[in-house]
């Protein structure tokens, strides 16, 4: 006889969830300690677990082992159809006692994901090597990471012949070629992103909208004198991608940074990142938190070596395929 079950989550099952998410973070800690204390404490992980099952759409399931529960799982679609027919498991949308018993209840939970049109498959998992393997073993692929590193304590030298200063309205054309830049590098192989790109002329106009706006701290690399690339800087408040227990506390975050493919090897990519991580610094913060597409090549290599520790690993599944 199986020694557990496994069950739909229900709403009774939120205190039991939030003490098991309360230990993977507490865990999870110890090795990232520039993600926010405050969810070790039960009472605010709940907040989190409640969220999850309160969004629309939400299902899930629950391993009950000698009447207690050991692990739970919760999913909902987003409504935005950039992610096709999808079901996201997010941050604090899973934990288990034992990191297998996560292949159990995704088996259990994702036959009526599936029965309902939900294909694509995404999940936030962190960095712990037994459960990403879990996962893999469910057939999910990494996809795009999530990290931080506590900022710097002395002033970068940018590469000889290269300058890195803030950037000015003169400087609007380069920067709205450079927003173009990014996309269309995603857009190509091995990352195939099918994200939309927008026209110059949008990209001018949103430019001269936004420059002076004090929120974000915008950046320009030039070589010989020539723009060559661009970063941008902000409160981590400004991502949406990045909330709860994958949130630093007082984080900057290195929002966007793209240089254009004539210009590429120059060091630009890593000036242009180190400017945005000495701004934080004189802000104030005391970490910056950073995400990319694994696939990207230029980034998955630019970033870690600049320091950034991947705390989150965002993992996917398309069903049927």
């Amino acid at each position: 006889m199986s020694r557990h079950v496994v069950r739909p989550f229900e709403e009774a099952d939120l205190p039991a969830a939030a003490g098991l998410l309360a230990q993977r973070h507490q865990t999870h800690r110890k090795r990232h300690p520039l993600l926010p204390a405050d969810y070790e404490d039960e009472r605010l992980a709940l907040t989190e677990v409640t969220a999850a099952w309160e969004t629309e759409g939400a299902s899930g399931a629950v391993m009950v082992e000698a009447g207690e529960v050991t692990g739970y799982l919760l999913a909902a679609p987003k409504p935005s159809q950039t992610w096709g027919p999808n079901i996201w498991v997010e941050a604090a949308g899973h934990a288990v006692r034992e990191p297998e018993h996560i292949r159990d209840l995704y088996g259990a939970a994702a036959e009526a994901w599936v029965d309902a049109g939900h294909t694509a498959h995404y999940v936030l998992v962190p960095d712990d090597a037994e459960l990403i393997d879990a996962w893999f073993r469910l057939a999910f692929g990494s996809q795009h990471a999530h990290a931080v590193r506590p900022v710097p304590t002395t002033s970068p030298t940018p590469p000889r012949n290269l300058v890195v200063r803030r950037a000015t309205r003169a400087d609007i054309p380069v920067l709205a070629e450079l927003d173009l830049v990014l996309p269309q590098h995603q857009g190509q192989s091995p990352v195939f992103s099918s994200g939309e790109v927008p026209t110059l002329e949008e990209a001018v106009a949103d430019w001269e909208e936004s420059i002076d706006d004090q929120d974000y701290a915008t950046f320009v690399a030039s070589y010989n004198g020539d723009v060559i690339g661009s970063s941008v800087g902000c409160s981590l408040d400004k991502s949406s991608a990045h909330s709860g227990l994958a949130k630093p506390d007082n984080a900057g975050f290195l929002g966007f940074a793209a240089v254009l493919p004539a210009a590429r090897g120059l060091g630009a990519g890593r000036a242009l990142g180190e400017a945005v991580l000495q701004w934080s610094a004189e802000t104030g913060y005391t970490s910056v938190v950073t995400d990319w597409r694994v696939t990207n090549l230029l980034s998955s290599r630019t970033w870690p070596r600049l320091g950034f520790r991947q705390t989150f690993h965002r993992l996917h599944r398309l069903i049927g395929h």
